[in-house]
């Protein structure tokens, strides 16, 4: 079995969405209930100067504090390197930059097509561009000898898609025996011929030792959070889609809309369907609190309206979930965090772009208990004012080697660094 750590510092990930948008006030959705077996009782969040920021305050655990360690414009997806230093991926840009212990940047590699994912096996590095993935052996700050390990993905190059692919950011991860699982989003909100298309699209493609590309996960619309557990499991925190009519009416209704469908957070496993667009994991709305653990599948009745396309209450319920709209990008694993923390997943919340009023961008905790994750806890937020405008976005968090939490955010342009005192 690997250690948190080792799963942390092997995975590098994640997808995005588009900006925010609404000027409405934000006011914050009930978060789940939770229990003492499955998540962390730790003190309630207190607000927090940015050391080195703006004016606008975070929220973080009592006594942490929260300093801007490096600027790196267009900062996406991060994993740190056998050799301590960090590594982060910016698209726009086409390159990957690798920053020391002291937030010191220079370009590690570019002329890349739109790269995102990261992930390291050993000194070998990976990094998903938008078509394929690369491997580049990993030495003292410096790669060399790249290699293509998986081409003919598809983006907005690709002929059959004329130039139209909402979502052609790819991740990567590398499983214990060598595998490589690559996320590859949807055409778009319902495009269901990509369950068809080859390679398929709204998947988790995986390439073991030794054999061909196959799908190893589907209906997955844009699972732009894929990491390894410690017990060696594939886990992805899915962007859902947006504009979902309720079942009960039929009509697409902006209170429906707001808390449908949940965004999952789930263990993969070979053949897993995650229903896509035909069926929707529906959050538990029953009491004054939302639970989003282990809800199943219900039909979606724009696209599956007699349950003939697929029979949702055959597919496996979401372990976990966060609100609908939440945008999840980067996870990774991590033991040992402070403040009763223990050991966990850290996932990025982007936020929404269309829900009104707008969910807001934090990043999320999942304790990891008994071989699986609990439910969802916000470790760090405060980047969206009352008004619903926002100076700034997380993408993924990761455990430095020093202890501390480091959190890219793209929309201010830094990496932050988060630490107990």
């Amino acid at each position: 079995m690997r250690s948190i750590v080792q799963g942390a510092l092997a995975v590098g990930l994640v997808a995005g969405l588009a900006a925010c948008s609404a000027d409405e006030p934000a006011a914050a959705p009930a978060r789940q209930t939770v229990t003492p077996s499955a998540a962390v009782e730790v003190p309630a969040l207190v607000e927090t100067k940015v050391e080195g920021g703006g004016d606008d305050p975070v929220k973080a655990p009592p006594g942490w504090t929260v300093s801007v360690w490096a600027e790196v414009p267009g900062a996406r997806l991060l994993a740190w390197t056998p050799d301590k230093r960090l590594l982060v991926s910016r698209p726009e840009s086409g390159d990957v930059l690798v920053l020391d212990q002291q937030g010191q940047q220079q370009p590690l590699v570019e002329g890349l097509n739109q790269p995102h994912g990261l992930a390291f096996d050993g000194d070998t590095l990976y990094v998903a561009e938008s078509d394929q993935v690369d491997s580049f052996a990993y030495a003292a700050g410096q790669v060399s000898g790249k290699q293509v390990v998986i081409d003919n993905l598809p983006d907005d190059k690709s002929p059959e898609l004329g130039g139209k692919y909402a979502h052609a950011l790819k991740s990567v991860a590398v499983g214990e025996d060598g595998s490589i699982y690559v996320s590859i989003g949807s055409t778009g909100n319902i495009s269901e011929e990509d369950r068809d298309a080859s390679p398929e699209r709204a998947a988790i493609l995986r390439k073991s030792p030794q054999k061909e590309v196959e799908t190893f996960a589907r209906g997955v619309r844009n699972g732009t959070g894929l990491a390894i557990d410690p017990d060696g499991g594939v886990w992805t925190a899915v962007n859902n889609r947006d504009n979902i009519a309720n079942p009960k009416n039929g009509d697409v209704e902006e209170s429906y809309v707001n808390d449908h469908p949940l965004e999952p957070l789930a263990r993969l496993t070979p053949g897993r369907d995650l229903g896509w667009p035909y069926c929707n994991p529906d959050p538990d709305l029953s009491s004054g609190e939302i639970s989003y653990t282990e809800r199943p599948f219900v039909r979606d009745v724009q696209t599956n309206p007699d349950g003939e396309k697929l029979d949702c209450s055959k597919l496996k319920p979401s372990e976990q979930g966060m609100g609908a709209h939440s945008a999840p990008l980067g996870m990774s694993f991590a033991s040992d965090l402070p403040g009763g923390y223990g050991d966990g997943a850290l996932v990025g919340i982007h936020g929404s772009w269309n829900r009104n009023p707008p969910r807001p961008p934090e990043v999320s905790f999942f304790a990891w208990r008994d071989g699986t994750l609990g439910p969802q806890q916000t470790l760090l937020t405060g980047f969206q004012r009352e008004d619903g405008s926002r100076w700034g976005r997380p993408v993924m968090a990761v455990k430095g080697p020093d202890g501390g939490i480091y959190v890219s955010d793209d929309q201010a342009g830094v990496i932050y660094r988060v630490a107990s005192s």
